[in-house]
């Protein structure tokens, strides 16, 4: 099951999309290495239905039931190339990551534009072994001008404010009450 996530109504959606029309734009969506050629050209398209009347976990049952997703990835050690399966979390770690980001980059729009000063974050999903660095995360406050700007120019790597902290924390933010 996917994140639950507070703020996810028509408002958010649409600054959602306006965020995926902006990488769009820029030609920066991020395009993840596990994604197979159909993936990778579909990947954007799949996003925006997502978003627009979906969830992440409608992507996952997509990149999971069209095969999507390579089976196998290259890695290398000490300069010699080999092949190892793609984790069977992949599909989830990608669908909830991405869709998680661009929850956050809409909230972050829909807060500045609301003259909400802060962001909160949330436990958005149970995981059996929370990480200490997710933990300590729950409850701080961010500038939505700062998160925004930190998940526009963070794609495919963790963002410097560690918001969301790293694939599968479980991890995202809210408007605070």
């Amino acid at each position: 099951m996917g994140l639950t996530y507070l703020n996810l109504d028509e408002i958010t959606r649409k600054d959602m999309l306006d965020e995926l029309d902006y990488d769009n734009h820029s030609n920066s969506v991020y395009i993840s290495t596990r994604l197979t050629p159909q993936g990778a050209t579909l990947w954007s398209s799949l996003l925006r239905e997502a978003i627009v009347q979906q969830n992440d976990d409608w992507l996952v049952s997509q990149l999971e039931h069209n095969n999507y997703l390579n089976t196998h990835e290259q890695r290398s050690r000490a300069g010699k190339a080999y092949l190892v399966k793609v984790p069977y979390t992949a599909a989830i770690t990608l669908a909830e990551g991405e869709f998680n980001r661009f929850y956050a980059r809409g909230l972050c729009v829909r807060a500045i534009r609301d003259g909400i000063k802060e962001v909160e974050v949330y436990r958005a999903k149970q995981v059996m072994q929370p990480r200490y660095e997710s933990e300590r995360l729950i409850g701080q406050k961010f500038s939505p001008s700062d998160l925004l700007n930190d998940l526009r120019n963070s794609k495919g790597v963790e963002p410097a404010l560690g918001v969301p902290p790293g694939p599968n924390s479980g991890i995202s933010i809210k408007i605070p009450t």
